[in-house]
């Protein structure tokens, strides 16, 4: 058998020596000879061409779990395998696209947008899932607020209730789109002065599993024309718009930060053991949350959810079951139903808002 050293076999596959390293530690290409003395890896010439495979399929940014799978198979099988990859690539780019235009509308300037005559429609539901004792998740729908919290540790229950509290004020405030992303930022700082001091002095802030007492928070404030965003953790807020369900916020968590490093692509990341590892959370320190405006269009839908939904239910049935849901209520049901019928392995909490145009009170004059 025509064997080549491992610089020599990078060379010629055009795999580095660290890349054929991870790929032997993951049984992907595995070396055909180890010295048993150096440790000293050896391969076979006849292994260029899967190892070519492989650095082609990692060049299409496919996961090495499913290069896995395509390695195995036979040249017909693997062929449609890949194209069946290619075809869903495709579709998020679309996806992405689409974003990209929501997003190029959301910023951009909009003078004049007579918005006056918008409001709320909104319910709000939270569920304790099929395996959890206890719900430590909050929600509150009111004219104004929108908001969801997820509790983590000893003290989440009152973390996420101390959470939403922070905000429930503004439900009875004058708000303007000016002022309001200030408003939100000293109520954050009111958040988590409130965890914080639900942990006794003489206690721990830690739960059985080192998991520390906080709180998630994300919600959505509505000034009259515009909707402003406050957003820490893992929880997620969502706009239906035209039939296209986009995500507007950003997870705040280490599997996430991968991601955005270029260090997993999002298929690993739902099979990462760390996945639900925060970044930021409502706790012992005040940290810096995502803050911003909203433009909104008549017809929108909002759904904020905590993670017991979208680390169960995927995107695509989220988008079909909420536009198919006739109102709110219905849409809150479907969705925890969803999760629930998923394993509902976490607490669930959904809340859904349509934003619609109601009519004008006589004598008002537009224009």
């Amino acid at each position: 058998m025509d064997m080549l050293t491992i610089g020599a076999f990078a060379k010629a596959s055009r795999l580095s020596p660290k890349a054929l390293r991870l790929y032997d530690e993951l049984e992907l290409l595995r070396p055909a000879r180890v010295d048993p003395e150096t440790g000293y890896r050896y391969y076979a010439v006849a292994q260029l061409e899967q190892a070519r495979l492989v650095a082609w399929l990692r060049r299409l940014g496919m996961p090495l779990a499913r290069i896995r799978r395509v390695c195995a198979l036979e040249p017909g099988p693997a062929a449609r395998e890949i194209r069946a990859y290619w075809a869903r690539v495709e579709a998020e780019t679309a996806a992405r696209r689409d974003l990209t235009a929501f997003l190029v509308d959301h910023l951009s300037p909009s003078p004049g947008k007579d918005t006056s005559m918008l409001e709320l429609r909104y319910s709000a539901l939270s569920d304790t899932g099929l395996v959890r004792d206890a719900n430590q998740d909050s929600v509150h729908a009111g004219a104004r607020v929108l908001a969801v919290a997820d509790g983590c540790g000893p003290y989440g229950a009152p973390a996420s209730t101390a959470a939403v509290r922070a905000l429930t004020f503004l439900d009875d405030e004058p708000l303007s789109a000016g002022g309001v992303l200030n408003l939100l930022e000293d109520a954050v700082e009111g958040a988590a002065r409130a965890v914080a001091d639900l942990v006794p002095r003489h206690a721990t802030a830690q739960g059985p599993d080192g998991e520390g007492t906080g709180s998630t928070l994300t919600a959505l404030v509505w000034t009259g024309s515009q909707l402003a965003l406050v957003h820490i953790g893992d929880s997620r807020a969502y706009v239906l718009r035209d039939g296209t369900l986009f995500r507007i916020t950003h997870d705040h968590t280490v599997v996430q930060s991968m991601v955005d490093e270029g260090r997993l692509t999002p298929e690993e990341a739902t099979a990462h053991p760390q996945r639900a590892l925060l970044l930021k959370a409502l706790g012992t320190e005040a940290p810096v949350p995502d803050l911003r405006l909203q433009d909104v269009l008549p017809g929108d839908r909002y759904l904020l959810c905590s993670d017991g939904l979208s680390t169960v239910v995927p995107d695509e049935e989220i988008a079909r079951l909420l536009t198919s849901a006739p109102d709110p209520d219905a849409a809150v049901r479907t969705l925890i139903g969803a999760a629930n019928d998923a394993g509902g392995p976490d607490n669930v909490s959904c809340v859904v808002a349509d934003l619609v145009e109601v009519a004008r009170p006589a004598g008002i004059r537009v224009g």
